[in-house]
């Protein structure tokens, strides 16, 4: 298949972004049964909303990290195969999955009933990662479709960091039973790690 297909796999991926960081805010809202009586009870219904904005941010970031790594991931193949189109749509998949653990962190992250959500959203974290590792490995097999040698290894280290997301996110989501709380704050400062990540691999691809 052409790199036409590419630019049209692209677009969709594009849109399933899109439709996923707007399902996020969706959540944002004060529930209707909130008695608001004066401008003291709407404070403290905003207060309660603390753990849903944190929830959002969080994913906002994740959804965003993941959509820029895909974009500079397509600038890497000059092919398309159908495996590789279906490897994107398992990492779709992953993508629109991450509204509804969000709204369980939300609703449930600062209360003793956490570990549910808590493990739905590391689970989240393994599709995203099996995504990206079918995504890597139909990139570069059989065939490869990347455009040259450098695009080939990059491609390579994009699959060894699968290995390592996949192991880290499904260990979050056997630790989360028992400890919620405590994983909530890793998974907060790995998404930090990403971002750091992303640029400075931004800024050496742009070097080179």
């Amino acid at each position: 298949m052409s790199a036409n297909a590419n630019a049209r796999l692209e677009t969709f991926c594009d849109g399933v972004y899109a439709i996923a960081l707007t399902l996020l805010v969706i959540e944002l809202r004060i529930p209707v049964t909130t008695a608001i009586g004066s401008t003291a009870d709407l404070w403290r219904a905003l207060a309660h909303l603390l753990p849903s904005v944190f929830a959002f941010v969080l994913s906002f970031g994740i959804i965003f990290i993941a959509w820029v790594n895909h974009h500079e991931m397509m600038k890497l193949v000059d092919k398309s195969s159908q495996a590789f189109i279906y490897a994107n749509g398992v990492l779709m998949l992953g993508v629109v999955f991450v509204p509804f653990p969000t709204a369980l962190l939300g609703d449930y992250l600062m209360t003793g009933h956490a570990a549910p959500a808590v493990v739905l959203y590391s689970v989240a974290g393994v599709l995203m990662g099996v995504g990206w590792w079918l995504t890597g490995r139909t990139a570069l097999n059989p065939v490869p479709l990347t455009r040259n040698e450098h695009a080939t290894a990059q491609m390579r280290k994009g699959l060894k960091n699968s290995y390592f997301a996949i192991a880290f996110y499904g260990t979050c989501a056997i630790v989360a039973v028992w400890l919620p709380l405590p994983t909530a704050v890793v998974l907060t400062l790995m998404w930090v790690y990403w971002v750091i990540y992303g640029l400075r691999s931004a800024g050496t691809a742009h070097a080179e």
